[in-house]
């Protein structure tokens, strides 16, 4: 029976309450399924910030290592600046541990609005590749000048032909495995890489010229196409059914999931994979630490579920991953009355009761 050491980082706000729901999700799928889980908690937030000055330190980072996989509940406390746990913790996990995959599912499950008018799941159903340790995110740069009328800020998107290759080769194996269009209707996959070659012309053409190449060369069943982030924006609203699977850069892809988020129905649903193939990776909702619902049992568990749920399927627990995604899907469909806090009709207790012993059925 295979064990799975999982480290459990709850966070701040509401995000203890949505991880201990994810994690009674974990262990019914564990009971289910004959693995099991050995949780190990965390207290690295706001409070302990607030207690210590520390956010992450190295000792953490190898502590973390040690770990098939974490579980991140949600960073964010009203008491202390924005920048600090984010930089310190969200960012220090994500390079120390070379987590250099985003993995993004956008998915509009049954029951669950879209704005978009006319709009189901079955036009709804794509993933984004995002590199998640590159661009404008490495702290390139600097100030000249700073407090003056001449001040001059530089901040440098930086690229290395290994960190573009080794993402474009995730996002061809994962559309060679998970593309839609395959599964569906038995349709060559297609991976899209969304840039801007028309004004970054040095990094989006190292990023195009690598997608064609690996393409050509390794992956010559996967139909390859292009679109600049301004119109995969608008083709996301519009025609969301024409994507199978996006990769993009780390700036690009922060801005399209977050539009994904909105076009699936909200934060409530959307969760995340900080992904590091040959190591440790990181699952967490994506909709943050919602501070003014701490405490109160309405927040909406299923996004931190449905991260547990990505987290089992990278480990290789395919049948439960399965299972949990399917069991989501009917609870949407047949039991929430809406994904907003304190509409649901349930409290988050109950709603992860009610995926945990639908789970066992």
């Amino acid at each position: 029976m295979a064990t799975y050491k999982i480290a459990v980082l709850p966070g701040d706000g509401t995000g203890p309450e949505v991880t201990v729901e994810a994690v009674k999700v974990l262990k019914a799928a564990a009971e289910t399924f004959n693995f099991k889980v050995d949780l190990t908690e965390f207290d690295f937030g706001g409070e302990r910030y607030k207690r210590t000055g520390e956010t992450l330190p190295d000792s953490g980072i190898e502590e973390l290592r040690k770990f098939d996989a974490i579980l991140l509940g949600a960073i964010g406390h009203p008491d202390v600046a924005p920048g600090i746990l984010e930089k310190g913790i969200l960012l220090k996990a994500r390079f120390e541990l070379d987590q250099y995959i985003n993995l993004r599912p956008v998915r509009l499950y049954p029951g669950v609005e879209t704005p978009i008018k006319g709009k189901g799941p079955d036009e709804v159903d794509f993933v984004v590749v995002r590199e998640n340790t590159g661009d404008a995110y490495t702290g390139t740069g600097g100030f000249t000048m700073r407090g003056t009328p001449q001040e001059v800020a530089v901040q440098s998107a930086v690229y290395s032909r290994f960190q573009v290759d080794r993402c474009l080769k995730y996002a061809f194996e994962y559309t060679k495995k998970y593309g839609k269009k395959a599964r569906a209707k038995g349709e060559k996959n297609t991976l899209a890489l969304c840039g801007k070659t028309n004004v970054l012309t040095f990094i989006y053409d190292l990023w195009e010229r690598a997608f064609h190449e690996m393409g050509k060369a390794e992956y010559p069943d996967i139909e390859r196409d292009y679109y600049h982030v301004d119109a995969t924006c608008m083709w996301m609203v519009k025609n969301p059914e024409w994507f199978d699977v996006i990769v993009t850069g780390n700036m690009f892809g922060d801005i399209i999931t977050d539009l994904g988020a909105m076009v699936q129905g909200g934060m409530g649903i959307a969760a995340g994979g900080n992904i590091n193939p040959e190591g440790v990776s990181m699952f967490e909702p994506i909709g943050g630490s919602a501070p003014k619902y701490t405490g109160k049992g309405v927040i909406n568990p299923l996004a931190a579920i449905c991260a547990a749920q990505m987290m089992l399927e990278t480990l290789g627990e395919e049948d439960a991953a399965i299972k949990i995604e399917d069991t989501v899907k009917f609870i949407t469909a047949n039991k929430l009355k809406s994904l907003q806090a304190g509409r649901m009709g349930y409290s988050t207790a109950e709603v992860g009761d009610l995926v945990a012993e639908k789970l066992c059925d």
